[in-house]
């Protein structure tokens, strides 16, 4: 049998091919996990930047929602309880829910000295 002279690196990059089609075909198919929500339009909308922001959120079924899970109003006082008073908080509410549940999440905050507030809406452009 002769040696090799070389290494046949063809057979590698068939591999490496293959793969890297399998990881884009498989990223494709992740989603991220969103709250449905339909917010309500402003006309002067800022984006927010994205350092140490917690979001709250509430959807259409009056499900509230902290940075992204599922939580109870009792539970919702609780971890705003743990935050330093300079967090930056962003409040998304679904334009289906009543103002009163909205009311409340800012009496909870106002309760806490939470004063850094934001209220998410959608560009009304």
């Amino acid at each position: 049998m002769k040696p090799f002279n070389q290494i046949n690196v063809i057979p590698f990059i068939d591999i490496m091919l293959v793969l890297l089609a399998i990881v884009l075909l498989t990223a494709t198919f992740i989603s991220r996990q969103q709250i449905d929500l339909e917010l309500p339009a402003a006309e002067s909308a800022t984006p927010a930047d994205n350092e140490n922001i917690v979001t709250i959120a509430i959807d259409a079924q009056q499900q509230f929602y902290f940075d992204e899970e599922i939580i109870s109003q009792d539970l919702l006082g609780e971890k705003l309880t743990l935050l330093e008073p300079k967090t930056h908080i962003v409040v998304s509410v679904d334009k289906l829910v009543p103002f009163e549940k909205f009311i409340h999440i800012v009496d909870l905050l106002k309760a806490r000295q939470l004063e850094n507030l934001s209220i998410m809406v959608r560009d009304a452009l």
